[in-house]
């Protein structure tokens, strides 16, 4: 069956599986199920009014992807526009999957989960959610949880206290938090940070603005590069069906990933180079390069594509600056600097980043007990010790992060495809004898991935051990290999049937 059923003695709807947000991560789940397992019921619960995730709460100027759509895209949807997209551009192409496989049926917008027990004797999640236009509380019960509301806090960003913030007399905004009413033009803006928010940010406001000041503590790798795929292009020239256009230049795209990646690793020195190379020949010749050279080697954090270079177009046409230093205090016409220097501004948008927020504000319990999460340990990213019949789409860093939701849909019909052959109603992973003792480390290593609010989020996610089935190992390229031979039977994983009280009971 396709769609849950409601007790008339309780009004509590029962799903096989519930699907919590619908962003890219939910839909591609709600595909998944209708296309690989379409007699298990199942619903999606959106907290927002709409879907889309990200791609919906964001809202700042300029919001495009920072991942190229032919392998952020879903690799059953060709992507045929321009390979780094506008929000908009990338809502149209989701709208278009939930209309042309007819998941919107599944969908229940508003709805904004509470609370998450797992019954042991029962087998089962139950699971409160709030309807946010009527403020009714609902109920579901549900043997299987797949958690696809992300990692990170919306509409609320992460923003540092400054001395003197209160006595700034002009508008404060936060690009997680953006006002479409804001008006900036003809004003001198002045944007907090660096990375892909910041590079968006600043070129597409210094369109209308006076003038934008980008002002880092430190700098960020960045690629620029034409927003087009020459070979893509031609095989539409040739009238090539887009299902192989988007297949090849996926493949095209991973085996470069994979490379950039290996180099990354294996040379950073000589990434390095290129990478400042390549931002340095579209400045003006005697550009202070010191604002473009991070302090730390290529992919600790996210490297961010420039389409079409337009930050730095905006720094050589003047619209647009940059400055390395840090900020000692504000006062009622900008800020001070740490330097002695101030930087006056009629706008400040801080793009400093978001707050983790890995289980989605929900409250989850094991029979009763809170869930103690950051206690757990990982299971491969996406499963966690002690906690049954969950699994958890978190993406990659160095990659798109839909590859990843593509490769945990695919191991998620497995495994329930697996669990209805064996008779099993639960499965949790457990440590083996041998791994009780292991040391229990943070869920990425800093060495690997530094980003602030990994950092300072770090003690909200699960443990994990130096052993390939304990970890994420953020590897796409070893992963999408690995995940479909995971052995379900090596001990990692126990499978329970119905307690004889629960089939008494039915």
């Amino acid at each position: 069956m396709s769609t849950g059923q409601t007790t008339a003695a309780t009004g509590c709807e029962h799903v096989d599986v519930l699907v919590v947000g619908a962003g890219i991560s939910g839909i591609g789940a709600a595909w998944h199920m209708t296309h690989q397992r379409p007699e298990t019921s199942f619903v999606v619960l959106e907290a927002e009014g709409s879907y889309g995730g990200t791609w919906l709460t964001h809202n700042f100027p300029g919001i495009r992807s920072d991942s190229d759509l032919y392998t952020f895209g879903y690799r059953f949807k060709p992507w045929v526009g321009p390979p780094i997209a506008t929000a908009a551009e990338i809502q149209a192409y989701l709208g278009a999957v939930i209309d042309e496989n007819d998941l919107g049926r599944h969908i229940r917008y508003g709805h904004r989960i509470t609370t998450a027990n797992w019954d042991s004797a029962a087998q089962c999640w139950t699971v409160t959610a709030v309807r946010t236009d009527t403020g009714e509380q609902l109920r579901f019960t549900a043997n299987f949880l797949w958690m696809c509301q992300g990692y990170y806090r919306h509409r609320q960003g992460f923003m540092p206290e400054w001395p003197g913030m209160a006595d700034y007399q002009g508008t404060i905004a936060h690009t997680e938090e953006w006002d479409d009413s804001l008006d900036y033009a003809g004003k001198q803006v002045l944007v907090i940070g660096s990375g892909a928010t910041a590079a968006t940010v600043v070129p597409e406001m210094a369109k209308t603005a006076g003038h934008v000041t980008m002002l880092q503590r430190s700098p960020t790798y960045f690629i620029p590069g034409r927003n087009a795929v020459d070979i893509a292009d031609t095989l539409r020239l040739l009238q090539v069906d887009e299902n192989w256009i988007h297949e090849i230049v996926r493949r095209q795209r991973n085996f470069e990933g994979a490379e950039i990646t290996r180099r990354c690793f294996e040379e950073p020195d000589a990434v390095r180079a290129e990478l400042l190379e390549g931002v340095r020949a579209l400045l003006p010749p005697d550009y202070d390069m010191r604002h473009f050279t991070p302090n730390y080697l290529p992919w600790r954090q996210r490297i961010a594509f420039v389409p079409d270079g337009d930050l730095f177009a905006g720094i050589c046409a003047g619209k647009a600056s940059v400055v390395t230093d840090e900020i000692a205090h504000f006062t009622p016409t900008g800020v001070a600097l740490k330097s002695g220097a101030s930087i006056d501004a009629d706008v400040i948008v801080a793009a400093t980043g978001f707050n983790l927020l890995p289980l989605g504000g929900i409250d989850f319990s094991i029979d009763g007990v809170a869930l103690d999460f950051p206690n757990s340990v990982t299971w491969r990213g996406m499963m966690f010790t002690g906690v049954p019949n969950l699994i958890w789409v978190f993406g990659y860093f160095r990659a798109s992060w839909t590859l990843r939701a593509d490769l945990i849909g695919d191991f998620m019909i497995r495994l329930l495809n697996d669990m209805a052959a064996r008779g099993a109603t639960s499965v949790v992973p457990v440590l083996r004898p041998h791994e009780a003792g292991l040391e229990r480390l943070p869920w990425i290593a800093p060495e690997n991935m530094n980003s602030g609010y990994l950092q300072r989020g770090m003690h909200l996610l699960p443990r994990r051990l130096d052993t390939p089935e304990w970890q994420h190992s953020q590897d796409y390229w070893l992963e999408k290999d690995v995940f479909p031979t995971i052995d379900l039977d090596d001990g990692t994983l126990h499978f329970a049937g119905p307690k004889p009280q629960a089939l008494a009971a039915e």
